[in-house]
């Protein structure tokens, strides 16, 4: 059966969300939560995916809409021509399933290691929601089959690269809906093999495509939203995860609050920045290291990294709002092309070609993701750095927070690697979608790239997470020298979130299993009531 393992690409990946009610596809947009939870549910905590009695005479209505239209004996682009610069080729009825067969067998040129299985799964979730919206006319027995693979969890294996993001996620979606044909490959127990007998074994029997379903399949934003869904779902977690460790960070360095005077911020009129700002002086609401260090502290002003927090830290709040924003509108699209769109009467209706497929929003969304990515990873190195280094002994703190430094190291590295993680970070958010490749011999002139956007977002929102944990790590410890003084609830809460998974340093060990540890507690949302 030529099985091979899929590499975990899925970088500290949040667990499955433990939630059972089902997803109803109505034809209103999907949450970003909905897509998340069906994602990353599993066999044994399953989450539902149902389609709404409404939805199905809707996408019956539209399927009604086509056959009318083939009647007609026109020509019409996706139902009886070719594609893309083929378009002027006709193509006979009574070929019409071989067509629909072939461009889902001749798209499917993907490359590179598999797209996360939850990546797959969150691209279906998305494409038959698209579908249900009853304007792609499609049959409701294809849109059933791709729900029911869903909830079997039949999942389809998707090479990574192969997308330019326009005239949809061609590649990736062609091998997606290879497993409707019974053919491709799929996700089993953990491991990769034939759809051939993977749908057989569930009792899937392989569908005959008809006129423009295999088109419908293939022509959608799907990958790069279903990856934006979960991407503003993990990043959301790892930016709470940041704002808590901004705030141990302001005492664990015996820093001022000064700079959250929130008159200071009204001045400025940046929602993020005024956000951010509140956010911390609740966090460090009560503390009693503030007030220790008031008096005789010889420091005028602290570094960026401390005293600029809320205008860098708001400024990409307000960026992933934008980018959450594009996301949720594109949740409750339709990207397919031609659109049908049916009349008062059966049967009656326009089909209509345009450009919705074409990736550009979310591309440009993808790549603003990644630069946010940098500022919020970058200066939590900067405040990592500034702790770990002890130059300013006033502040009480060893070098490296080592018990013996010399004879032990500390959290010396961990700092090294937050620094490799923002070089990384830095050097993908280059953005991909101000470069263009003409594809199809030039009629599709104009490409998004926004696939390549979101393969670069998801690793910088896992490599920001790491960066984000290590801070937290370094400066749980730090807070520990300040003791008994504590520092306001918020931050306390932060610490013994920390000291849940994370136990004291008392002599050198591998931060690495810490490091990784906190990872999983920053996926999961563990920080985000702190």
């Amino acid at each position: 059966m030529n099985a091979r393992s899929s590499p975990d690409l899925s970088h500290a990946a949040p667990h499955a969300l433990p939630h059972a009610a089902p997803v109803v596809l109505d034809g209103t947009p999907l949450s970003i939560e909905d897509v998340a939870r069906i994602a990353r549910a599993t066999l044994s905590s399953p989450v539902p995916l149902v389609l709404a009695p409404a939805a199905r005479d809707e996408v019956a209505r539209c399927r009604t809409v086509v056959r009318t239209a083939l009647e007609s004996g026109d020509a019409i682009y996706g139902l009886n021509t070719g594609f893309g610069s083929l378009s002027r080729v006709r193509i006979p009825h009574e070929r019409a399933c071989e067509l629909q067969r072939n461009i889902i067998r001749s798209h499917a040129a993907g490359v590179g290691e598999p797209l996360p299985r939850e990546v797959s799964r969150a691209l279906m979730v998305v494409l038959a929601a698209s579908l249900a919206r009853g304007k792609s006319g499609i049959r409701v027995q294809t849109l059933e089959r791709i729900i029911d693979l869903i909830n079997a969890h039949v999942d389809p294996a998707i090479p990574s690269r192969g997308s330019v993001g326009a005239s949809g996620d061609l590649a990736p979606l062609a091998h997606a809906a290879l497993v409707l044909l019974g053919e491709g490959e799929c996700w089993h127990n953990g491991k990769i093999e034939p759809a051939a007998w993977v749908t057989k074994s569930y009792g899937f029997q392989p569908l005959d495509l008809e006129e423009k379903e295999g088109l419908a399949l293939l022509n959608g934003t799907h990958l790069m939203c279903a990856t934006g869904a979960l991407l503003c779902h993990d990043f959301r977690n790892a930016f709470d995860a940041a704002i808590a460790a901004a705030a141990m960070a302001i005492d664990a360095a015996k820093a001022t609050d000064s700079f959250l005077d929130p008159r200071i911020h009204e001045a400025r009129r940046q929602p993020g920045q005024i956000e951010v700002a509140t956010r911390l002086r609740g966090l460090l609401s009560g503390s009693a290291i503030l007030p220790s260090h008031a008096e005789n502290d010889p420091r005028v002003q602290d570094p960026y990294s401390l005293r600029a927090m809320p205008q860098v830290l708001g400024a990409a709040l307000d960026a992933f709002r934008y980018v959450e924003g594009t996301v949720a509108r594109e949740l409750g699209a339709v990207t397919d092309n031609p659109l049908v769109f049916a009349g008062e009467t059966a049967g009656a209706g326009d089909i209509v070609s345009g450009g919705n497929f074409h990736g550009m929003p979310l591309a440009i969304a993808l790549d603003l993701l990644a630069i946010a990515c940098s500022h919020v990873a970058g200066i939590s190195e900067r405040r990592t750095f500034w702790v770990v280094s002890g130059f300013d002994h006033f502040v009480g703190l060893k070098p490296y927070l080592a018990t013996d430094p010399g004879v032990d190291s500390g959290l010396m590295i961990p700092q090294y690697a937050a620094a490799a993680c923002v070089n990384e970070i830095a050097t993908l958010s280059n953005p991909a979608s101000v470069t263009n490749i003409p594809t199809s011999a030039g009629i599709e002139d104009y490409n998004s790239m926004g696939a390549t956007s979101a393969l670069k977002a998801t690793r910088c929102v896992s490599l920001m997470r790491s960066v984000v944990a290590i801070e937290l790590l370094v400066m749980a410890e730090a807070l520990e020298s300040h003791r008994p003084l504590k520092s306001g609830a918020g931050v306390e809460q932060a610490h013994a979130i920390v000291r849940s998974q994370v136990k004291k340093l008392d002599r050198d060990r591998a931060p690495s299993p810490d490091i990784r540890a906190l990872e999983v507690l920053i996926a999961s949302g563990a920080f985000s009531a702190s």
